[in-house]
């Protein structure tokens, strides 16, 4: 028996408020919507709550904290959806920050209270490093990237 695991879903109040931020703010792609059930392309589900209690049989009422988890999402410039963003007077856990290996990566959250972090791709981490004049080695060094990684990155911009 080959158990395949299949994707994070995460139940949600409003699946249509929640629909609209998922595509609209964070722009990504329906791959299937069963109304109560909606999956993502980026390998991701949100369900509608109540119907997932009656699924159940079990009610999800109990203040559980989300902050023990997040979806994670990449984007290269980040600082246009850090604008949008505060536009809509989304909740930040943190504004855009550099991590300790370099990456820039903001969290908020989204209409159910769940983090959301947003980050640059580490490729874009090592071509950023690259502009400023760093070398190979010191972008590894700085980034805890492995050399190899570092050099493929930067072969595929020659």
């Amino acid at each position: 028996m080959e158990i395949r695991y299949v994707c994070p879903l995460i139940t949600v109040k409003n699946i249509e408020k929640s629909k609209e931020f998922y595509e609209n703010v964070l722009k990504q792609e329906i791959e299937l919507d069963l109304g109560e059930n909606v999956a993502f392309k980026g390998g991701f589900a949100i369900h509608d709550m109540e119907h997932f209690q009656n699924l159940t049989g079990k009610s999800l009422s109990k203040s559980v904290s989300k902050d023990f988890m997040e979806l994670y999402f990449e984007l290269n410039e980040i600082e246009e959806l850090e604008s949008k963003l505060e536009s809509l007077n989304t909740e930040f856990v943190h504004k855009i920050r550099e991590q300790p290996w370099g990456q820039r990566v903001m969290r908020f959250y989204d209409p159910d209270n769940y983090i959301i972090e947003v980050g640059e791709p580490l490729e874009f981490v090592v071509k950023r490093f690259a502009a400023c004049g760093l070398s190979l080695e010191e972008i590894s060094e700085k980034s805890s990237m492995p050399v190899e990684f570092v050099q493929m990155v930067l072969d595929q911009d020659l």
